[in-house]
């Protein structure tokens, strides 16, 4: 789950990390009422939607426009907010099609000596939460990493334990923080890991922060994801999501309690399991065709879920045809064929089917659509379902 950069500056300020102050506006008219609010002789106004890139995004129509931009007045506030809201800014993150922007966070202005990078993921490799730095604040940290990798420092640090000074001191002394800093530093650091943990995040980022004229260090950006399986955990947390920066229909999926992500092929894939989703995207892929989404029904999927999740993937003009590709463990190939049926019936089914079932109660799903007097073009093996998948897209 993610939320929005204001959104992630108030759980900071909450946690008592220094973050600049500012009030997010839905219009132009609150945007200059924040401008005085913060009393200030400069303020950024910047557009709020899921996706980084923004100082560097365009609005569709209107390229000088950019996402983030410094104002001096209420007046230009006001302007720039205008020209934000309710249009679509294009990122490097967006796509060509944009996002549109429903709002603007209209923040203070900063005395900025230095910017720097800090980011926390998970590491598998380690077990760990680990928090990143690097010098190169501000820039696109895929770059950095990609080009430069020695320029990005990490320390693992223990989820109950947490970041300890001495580590604290180590990331100072490579980012060229001293005196009074280090200890603004301290707080930053082992208050940003702390949230990390409690809040159970799958990534933190402020990109830049950076150190002021006056030594303090300030997060400046704040993008925040959430591990969606611990959203339980968190009730106050879940009210903070903005369905609108959503896909709609991996939003029905969730509701449905199925796994799907949108993508841009022409194939539907209706698959049990994330890893047997994955090679079977890859085998599409490698015989020429291109998956329209990744679709994982679960081990336990009911008639009416995997009905559902026909219905997502048909509501796609895209498609030109459906590869279902079940392997039996817990799910039952009974159970699929019976929802393809069900589908039939509910569902505007016009373009091929594709069909490889294997594992439990197997030959009774064959039976089952074998006697259906359905169009279903049975595959056996994966290989042999994705080549008749690709041809029958390439039919349609």
């Amino acid at each position: 789950m993610k939320i929005h950069e204001f959104q992630g500056k108030d759980l900071l300020r909450k946690a008592g990390i220094n973050v600049p102050a500012g009030f997010a506006a839905k219009s132009g008219a609150e945007a200059a009422e924040a401008f005085d609010k913060l009393g200030g002789k400069l303020a950024v106004v910047k557009a709020q939607i899921h996706a980084g890139g923004r100082g560097k995004g365009t609005i569709k129509g209107n390229e000088s426009q950019r996402g983030v931009e410094l104002v001096r007045t209420r007046e230009d506030a006001k302007r720039v907010a205008d020209a934000l809201i309710g249009k679509e800014l294009v990122t490097i993150q967006t796509g060509p099609e944009g996002k549109k922007v429903q709002q603007v966070l209209v923040e203070a202005g900063c005395d900025i000596d230095r910017e720097l990078y800090l980011g926390i993921v998970v590491d598998r490799a380690c077990s760990l939460p680990v928090l990143m730095c690097s010098n190169e604040g501000g820039m696109n940290i895929e770059e950095v990493a990609a080009e430069t990798p020695e320029k990005i420092f990490l320390e693992p640090f223990h989820p109950t334990d947490g970041l300890q000074s001495y580590q604290v001191r180590k990331l100072c002394n490579k980012l060229g923080i001293a005196g009074d800093s280090i200890r603004s530093a301290e707080k930053l650091m082992k208050g940003l890991c702390k949230l990390f943990v409690d809040l159970d995040c799958s990534i933190l980022e402020v990109n830049p922060l950076v150190v002021t004229k006056q030594g303090d260090l300030i997060a400046l950006d704040a993008k925040i994801n959430f591990d969606d399986n611990a959203m339980f955990r968190h009730k106050d947390l879940v009210e903070l999501r903005d369905l609108s920066e959503e896909d709609p229909a991996e939003v029905r999926a969730g509701n449905a309690g199925l796994s799907y992500v949108q993508l841009e092929g022409n194939i539907g894939c209706l698959v049990n399991g994330a890893g047997l989703a994955m090679s079977t995207m890859d085998l599409v892929k490698l015989h020429g065709g291109q998956p329209s989404n990744f679709l994982d029904v679960g081990g336990g999927a009911q008639v009416d879920q995997v009905t559902e999740a026909f219905r997502i993937l048909l509501a796609d003009k895209n498609v030109k045809a459906v590869l279902v590709n079940i392997f039996g463990g817990i799910m039952r190939c009974t159970t699929i064929a019976n929802a393809i049926l069900e589908a039939y019936k509910q569902v505007d089914f016009n373009v091929p089917l594709v069909v490889r079932l294997e594992g439990t109660e197997v030959e009774e799903g064959k039976k089952i659509l074998a006697n259906s007097g359905i169009a279903v073009i049975t595959a056996e093996g994966l290989t042999d379902a994705a080549k008749k998948v690709v041809a029958a897209a390439g039919a349609a």
